[in-house]
């Protein structure tokens, strides 16, 4: 009896650590959705082994589909994290610059003429210079928001608004073309290897991230500055200077992601690229937990929130979800995760399981 009763309280005492953890609310999220489609439609989980048009072998199915563009939101959900753990507001302007980073890419490549029989260019030169105009820009939000003090999202809404006309500015209006299949790799598949390339981009661009975070003090800087400005400045730290390298940071993973992009069709098309991927990357950032007005932040579960987001975008295409209707049932998801990270919330489900704790407590004590 009194083994069955220890048992309990350390069920007790697990589920009630890992209901506090941060990183629950994505892998909640990830569990309804995958028992969802397990019952719904198992061949949701179906990976097909084929061949493309070049005859490579290739993986496919809705969960490589999932592994592919979650990808490059996670790419975004690193940088977004920052900017929103630094300066508690968002960046909405991620979609518009990389449609300015994925036309620089074209443009390095294409030269004057829009359609190339051969590279003007080294993709790697293509990608350098598409990383600093990223950043440039990045530098430009930054700066408004830390040293001119403005609000993130109003900041932004300036790139937000102009940068599609700026992305088709730089190609005179023109859409290049790129022929050289190399190019397409970046968002496709390399010879050999059926697992889209997105995926180990995204891996290498979290590898590098983790080692940043481990061995350097930004995360603390940046958690610092978001909890408290007044306080980190005191400890000798420079506010303003840690939320603009966040968003230059947050500028050269849309740079990566600008590439992912214009690859996977070796074009570009102004008006509809990154369409309102700057929401699913908030999205992604609130998913993970991580409070939207700053400070502490769990990188790890907005790379998780990224996937989950492609996870609920795929299930809800392939139910005949009309993309017009995406942004309604996400805005629901929105509106439920603000309610679940909101204090007040969070406090009542933590003195709810204390007190649940403390009554099973009594009851074997009795």
């Amino acid at each position: 009896m009194q083994a069955q009763k220890t048992g309990k309280t350390k069920v007790s005492d697990y589920f009630g650590k890992l209901f506090g953890r941060q990183i629950f609310i994505p892998i909640a999220a990830l569990l309804l959705l995958a028992i969802f489609n397990l019952i719904a439609d198992p061949s949701f989980y179906k990976i097909t082994y084929g061949f493309n048009s070049a005859g490579d072998p290739v993986l496919s199915g809705y969960l490589m589909t999932i592994l592919d563009y979650g990808s490059e939101l996670a790419i975004l959900a690193i940088g977004m994290t920052l900017v929103t753990a630094a300066s508690g507001g968002q960046d909405i302007s991620v979609g518009a610059a990389i449609a300015i980073s994925g036309s620089v890419v074209l443009r390095v490549l294409c030269g004057t003429n829009s359609r190339p029989e051969t590279l003007q260019a080294p993709i790697i030169v293509a990608f350098l210079v598409s990383c600093v105009v990223a950043m440039l820009f990045g530098a430009f939000n930054g700066t408004l928001v830390a040293y001119f003090k403005i609000q993130p999202m109003v900041a932004t809404l300036i790139l937000f608004t102009a940068g599609r006309s700026i992305a088709a500015w730089i190609n005179n209006n023109e859409l290049p073309i790129i022929s050289e299949p190399s190019f397409s790799y970046f968002g496709g598949f390399i010879p050999g290897i059926p697992i889209p390339t997105p995926f180990f981009i995204a891996l290498a661009c979290v590898l590098v991230m983790t080692l940043v975070l481990r061995f350097t003090n930004l995360g603390l800087y940046t958690q610092a500055v978001g909890i408290n400005e007044n306080s980190s400045r005191l400890n000798g730290l420079n506010p303003a200077f840690i939320k603009f390298l966040t968003f230059v940071i947050l500028g050269l993973c849309v740079a990566v992601a600008a590439l992912i992009k214009v690859s996977r069709l070796s074009s570009i098309n102004y008006s509809v690229i990154a369409k309102d991927i700057e929401m699913d990357a908030i999205l992604a950032v609130a998913l993970g937990g991580n409070p939207l007005n700053g400070g502490k932040f769990n990188m790890t579960a907005s790379i998780l929130g990224a996937y989950v987001i492609q996870f609920l975008t795929t299930t809800l295409y392939k139910m005949n979800v009309s993309s017009d209707a995406l942004s309604a049932y996400k805005a629901v998801v929105v509106i439920f995760l603000v309610v679940i990270s909101a204090p007040v919330v969070r406090n009542g489900i933590s003195d709810f399981w204390k007190k649940l704790k403390l009554k099973v407590r009594v009851k074997e004590a009795a």
